[in-house]
């Protein structure tokens, strides 16, 4: 019996079936972790956000090693998990950049939140949105036909739910074709990023709130990958 993780359920006053819907798993699974049956890390870190505790102090098991990087400020288990006062302080936070890479649009992004954006926009912040979809086209171009469509339609779909950015300041976006791993939501040195998976729809991506330290390189290698992608990206048509 996992002691701790049960102290720690019922300090956050919470049933097994409780996290078995915040986690998206079976109710049998969570059983088998309070019972003793080690988490995957996805699973531990978002149980360790959720019950608002340390990694190892759940898993002592797991030593030193198991804590979080101090990059990490939460885990939670999907981008439709995300608390809307979360994307509302992250990109709140903003004073010099806002970054959008998102892969299958902005549907998932509260209006508020769009809001919220193009009032610091009209601040003087610095907005970059690439909006990235799979390219199933030979030689990594857009193609004709159905897939120029489906861009077409994402493009559309992203501008009426952008249209508050419309004239709020330094607002710039572009269409990336190709194969990506992660959508980054970025505010100067603060980061949500979604990992997402085959298979997994894009709202079920495990997403990574991180804050960038000087002697951390999670969060420096995801500005990094913003930077290479925007980079070939195309202004949008």
């Amino acid at each position: 019996m996992n002691e701790p993780l049960c102290r720690a359920l019922l300090r956050a006053r919470l049933t097994e079936d409780d996290l078995a819907a915040e986690l998206q798993v079976d109710p049998k699974t969570v059983r088998r972790w309070l019972e003793g049956r080690m988490p995957y890390p996805r699973y531990r870190w978002a149980l360790a956000a959720l019950l608002d505790a340390n990694e190892a102090e759940l898993w002592p098991q797991l030593g030193v090693r198991g804590s979080l990087p101090s990059e990490i400020q939460a885990i939670y288990p999907g981008l439709d998990r995300v608390p809307s006062e979360v994307w509302l302080d992250v990109f709140g936070s903003a004073r010099n950049e806002i970054g959008v890479l998102a892969i299958g649009g902005l549907s998932h992004i509260d209006p508020d939140v769009i809001a919220a954006v193009a009032a610091r926009a009209r601040l003087g912040v610095s907005v970059r949105i690439c909006l990235a979809v799979p390219d199933d086209s030979k030689g990594g171009e857009p193609g004709a036909g159905q897939h120029d469509r489906a861009a077409a339609v994402q493009v559309r779909g992203a501008l009426t739910l952008g249209a508050p950015l419309a004239g709020a300041g330094q607002v710039l976006i572009r269409m990336y074709w190709g194969v990506l791993y992660q959508s980054i939501y970025r505010a100067d040195g603060q980061l949500l990023v979604a990992q997402h998976a085959y298979g997994v729809p894009p709202a079920r991506a495990t997403v990574l709130h991180l804050q960038y330290t000087e002697d951390g390189d999670m969060a420096a290698a995801y500005l990094d990958s913003f930077e290479k992608v925007w980079a070939k990206a195309r202004p949008e048509p």
